[in-house]
């Protein structure tokens, strides 16, 4: 144990845990038990909804990327259904001091006389794309396009919104549900300022990363700096202060703070006793956990809010700007509270 009254680092947890029930500290297979139970009570803790815990919230911000319609598209149907060339196109270029190009792969494209959205799949130059849908219609010659992008990533440290019900505070842009999300925006090719989102994961490709994303409807309009608050998945760090997802050496430690790391091992505690079937002691461990952890709740939601109305300022102003100002005892136009 540290010279500290509280657990510090995985060893300390580990030996905590193990001296808790009885067994045989230095044994390798219990050791990885202990390891696996700490991590498993670790994440659990992040995980519950209602608990918002400071040291784990991050502050994201995406860039959101213009549509983009320069020039015209030509599908020749006999060669291929889904190539696409460009004529007067720049799509492998770069947009000036963006740090992207005019376009990219998982981006959409809609077509003249069409309104069906396809997703480009590769971009081989400035004036050859490839999409992922095949294309049905007749020949395109010379035809009008629109490129955009309704779909972004999100931090790769992601775990999971601070708030299940807004995306962005800042910009008022409230979170919708998957399933809701697409059956109102089945399309989604209209451009304009983001009003909603859903927050989803793609498939893996390459490697384990989970890739969340985020989608918007309206589909960005313009290039837009999007504020976010989220729970990282990163809850341990390394003694060299690197971040990361678990607890792996016996230095690592959690980035719980040093008064409620204890919290870990009772609901390690909790879990080996229920995995044994030791039931009796499984339910006096886990009511240990559950009155810490609705402590820990209630500093965790310090300051929690209390019921208001907010209106969405970033809506409201540019429409009211040429009415003028308005002056109630200076409250009610600096949107003060009535005392």
């Amino acid at each position: 144990m540290s010279s500290t009254s509280q657990v510090t680092d995985l060893a300390d947890l580990r030996r905590d845990l193990i001296t808790r029930v009885s067994d045989v500290t230095g044994n390798t297979d219990v050791n990885t038990l202990a390891d696996r139970m700490l991590n498993t009570a670790l994440h659990d803790i992040h995980l519950n909804p209602n608990n918002h815990p400071y040291w784990a919230i991050r502050r994201g911000t995406l860039l959101t990327h213009a549509p983009y319609s320069t020039g015209t598209v030509t599908i020749t149907a006999a060669t291929s259904r889904t190539a696409v060339v460009g004529t007067s196109t720049l799509w492998n270029t770069a947009v000036t001091g963006m740090g992207f190009n005019n376009t990219r792969v998982g981006g959409k494209m809609i077509f003249q006389g069409s309104s069906e959205v396809f997703e480009v799949s590769a971009i081989g130059s400035d004036t050859t794309i490839t999409i992922l849908q095949r294309w049905l219609g007749d020949d395109l010659s010379g035809a009008t396009y629109t490129y955009f992008e309704d779909e972004y990533a999100l931090a790769s440290d992601f775990l999971r919104p601070v708030d299940l019900r807004n995306f962005s505070t800042d910009w008022g842009i409230p979170i919708l549900g998957p399933m809701e999300f697409r059956r109102k925006y089945v399309r989604n090719s209209l451009t304009g300022q983001p009003m909603n989102a859903t927050v989803f994961q793609l498939a893996f490709s390459g490697n384990t990363s989970p890739r969340h994303r985020v989608a918007f409807y309206p589909s960005p309009d313009d290039e837009y700096n999007i504020p976010y608050n989220y729970i990282t998945s990163n809850l341990a760090v390394s003694s060299a202060g690197v971040e990361q997802t678990q607890l792996s050496a016996t230095t690592d430690e959690p980035i719980v703070p040093l008064g409620f790391r204890h919290v870990i091992v009772l609901g390690a505690l909790y879990n080996w006793y229920r995995d044994i079937g030791d039931d009796t002691r499984s339910q006096e461990a886990k009511a240990e956990y559950i009155d810490v952890m609705q402590r820990l709740a209630g500093t965790t939601n310090m300051g929690a809010d209390r019921p208001r109305i907010r209106p969405t300022l970033r809506r409201y102003l540019p429409r009211s700007a040429a009415l003028g100002r308005f002056d109630v005892n200076n409250r009610f136009d600096q949107m003060r509270d009535w005392k």
